[in-house]
């Protein structure tokens, strides 16, 4: 279930997107999104599909600040998408639903005795990313790439409750969502494996430590 809609049953669910005005767009793979909703204050989230939120720098430099998978919520000002430097990018073909988020606080909505419940679920997701963007500083601040690959790994393998992690990006894009060189990465994995720290095949990851 889509975290904004806990407690909340499908007919409410759909009188909420009724009220709200919501709109479902399905977009082709590699498509930039942010464009749509640049000047707008938006709260969507992911019905199918897999996005990814990147900055570019002048530099032309990418850096991945956020996945996006099925059922992941994302907003203007919850995923800093105000900022100019700022991309989301279909990477598989996907369906999102947007929201106005002036809709959301319109103040008849509060009639609604499904609606308190529908805001505490925003509350508590925009809390969740707020805790995500702070793992993210936790890994960008070691000074090492071994550093960040382990504090990274950790992470995923704490949230997933098991030593084995499954990357959902590439070498490419991991290498941006650690902000470090690619090549430099990929040695310090080699190094990783051969000293008894982790085993790797392809995208899986098992923690030996």
């Amino acid at each position: 279930m889509n975290p904004l809609f806990i407690n909340i049953n499908s007919k409410n669910q759909e009188k909420l997107l009724y009220t709200f005005e919501a709109h479902t767009f399905t977009f082709p793979k590699n498509s930039s999104l942010l464009s749509m909703f640049q000047n707008d204050n938006i709260i969507g989230f992911v019905v199918e599909g897999y996005l990814q939120i990147i900055r570019t720098d002048y530099n032309g430099n990418t850096t991945i600040i956020e996945e996006l998978e099925k059922n992941n919520v994302f907003g203007t000002n919850i995923s800093s998408l105000n900022n100019a430097e700022y991309e989301i990018i279909t990477k598989e073909e996907s369906k999102i639903t947007i929201i106005d988020y002036n809709r959301i606080i319109e103040e008849e909505n509060n009639k609604l005795p499904y609606f308190h419940q529908f805001f505490k679920n925003l509350l508590d997701i925009t809390s969740e990313k707020i805790s995500e963007k702070n793992e993210r500083i936790e890994i960008l601040t070691k000074k090492t790439i071994r550093d960040k690959l382990l504090e990274y790994f950790r992470i995923v393998s704490e949230k997933n409750g098991s030593r084995i992690i499954y990357l959902t990006m590439n070498y490419s894009e991991l290498a941006n969502y650690l902000a470090v060189d690619r090549c430099a990465m990929s040695r310090e994995i080699k190094n990783l494996k051969e000293e008894g720290f982790i085993k790797s095949e392809h995208k899986k990851i098992t923690l030996l430590y």
